[in-house]
């Protein structure tokens, strides 16, 4: 059975069938199949990016989100990368979507996923090299952190609370 968020389709893309769970190959999941043409719908996961923003003083950014999942909770600017767009790039974007900043991507810090979830998470380190902290619609309030000040207990995500700990070198 896949889980929830996996199954918002019914009908076949192709024909307009009914799709149905089915096992296609024994050492993979089950798959939508549709009972028509047997057109086999293949559920990708979806690709999100993550921005660990550093100023000079080593503070980092967190934005408090205004959408659901997650409302009131904190998180690093981030968000889905357009397909067809570079995931740098959608780094970038989304770092001045949701934080109003420039940045440079310093490094690669992880990538995460998560058992019965659709995103794949890739998590950069980048530093500000311009713009005002500010929030789009997506977000409350952007504030700078010392990393001593991180509100741990309101991180809207698992993996953002898994980045910033591994980030800081800090344990559960």
């Amino acid at each position: 059975m896949l889980p929830h968020d996996e199954r918002p389709y019914s009908f076949c893309p192709l024909c307009g069938g009914d799709l149905e769970l089915r096992s296609v190959k024994p050492t993979e999941p089950d798959r939508l199949v549709c009972r028509r043409c047997g057109f086999i719908f293949y559920q990708d996961p979806k690709v999100a990016v993550g921005t660990i923003i550093r100023n000079g003083d080593d503070h980092l950014v967190l934005v408090r989100r205004a959408i659901e999942p997650g409302y009131g909770k904190w998180v690093f600017p981030g968000g889905f990368v357009d397909r067809g767009e570079q995931v740098k790039s959608a780094a970038i974007r989304e770092a001045k979507e949701e934080a109003g900043l420039d940045v440079r991507l310093d490094h690669l810090l992880n990538v995460y996923s998560y058992p019965g979830r659709a995103p794949v998470i890739i998590v950069y380190v980048a530093t500000m090299v311009g713009g005002e902290l500010a929030v789009d619609d997506e977000g409350l309030e952007a504030k700078w952190f010392p990393p001593d000040t991180i509100p741990w207990g309101e991180l809207a995500f698992q993996s953002t609370t898994d980045a910033l700990r591994e980030f800081l070198g800090r344990s559960g």
